[in-house]
């Protein structure tokens, strides 16, 4: 089992889930800024991963943007969340505490299993 690509699958699963999350909490986010989120919170992302993602969530109208002009390089592009992506998100959300719930549940009465062979 390579456990490395499972946590990175598992990390890759939630990460739509965090970046609108992100986006509504600041109102509007600049790549940069998303990024340096998800490095804060361990979802370590590189930029080729997150501007696909960003460009899909864009594309499914969870999110929309706006140009701004940099005084120190090319123009920026701030993301903001969509009525769609805030519902989409609570949905996100929802599903999120279940499954986590589930799994908490599962793993804690593994824990507390003395014989995992035992079928009593």
């Amino acid at each position: 089992m390579n456990t490395e690509s499972n946590l990175s699958q598992m990390r890759r699963g939630v990460l739509e889930m965090c970046i609108l999350a992100i986006i509504r909490r600041m109102g509007e986010a600049y790549a940069s800024d998303i990024l340096d989120e998800l490095k804060q919170a361990r979802l370590l992302v590189v930029e080729g991963t997150l501007y696909p993602l960003l460009t899909r969530l864009k594309n499914e109208d969870l999110l929309t943007y706006r140009w701004e002009e940099s005084r120190s390089g090319p123009p920026r592009k701030y993301y903001q969340i969509t009525e769609a992506g805030v519902a989409s998100l609570e949905e996100l959300r929802a599903g999120w505490q279940m499954l986590s719930e589930s799994v908490e549940s599962v793993l804690k009465n593994s824990a507390n299993e003395s014989n995992p062979n035992s079928h009593e």
